[in-house]
């Protein structure tokens, strides 16, 4: 049976000492940084709302497409796919859920620099 721990203190690092102990041969174990949170999540999105509201350097952008822009520029993969039935191309390949937690802190100073670089107006619950 598969378990995971997720490790907040000496509590949950005790437990997962003992599962490994208890593992059978074979067993595999990853310890990993946890994923981004809802709120790093909502932030963000908050946040890419502001800068295609705010249009900077002209650019007139979907949420989405500064989503990619952003992820692109800080080396993660995109790949453009072409559009069905003459669309234009779309953004694929970068999946920020699978971004961990610091990692995904780096993409909101990212994001926040460039906004703030270029005047962009944060409402209220994108920047605290």
């Amino acid at each position: 049976m598969a378990q995971t721990v997720i490790i907040r203190g000496d509590v949950q690092r005790i437990l997962a000492k003992s599962i490994i102990d208890r593992a059978p041969v074979d067993a595999v174990v990853t310890v990993k940084e946890g994923t981004r949170s809802l709120d790093q999540n909502a932030k963000l999105w908050a946040m890419l709302s502001d800068i295609a509201r705010a249009k900077p350097e002209g650019r007139t952008m979907s949420p989405e497409v500064w989503k990619a822009a952003f992820m692109s520029a800080l080396g993660y993969e995109i790949v453009w796919q072409p559009g069905i039935e003459g669309a234009p191309p779309f953004p694929a390949g970068f999946r920020t859920s699978k971004l961990s937690k610091s990692q995904f802190a780096d993409l909101i100073t990212f994001v926040m620099a460039y906004g703030d670089r270029h005047g962009v107006q944060w409402s209220d619950g994108a920047v605290q």
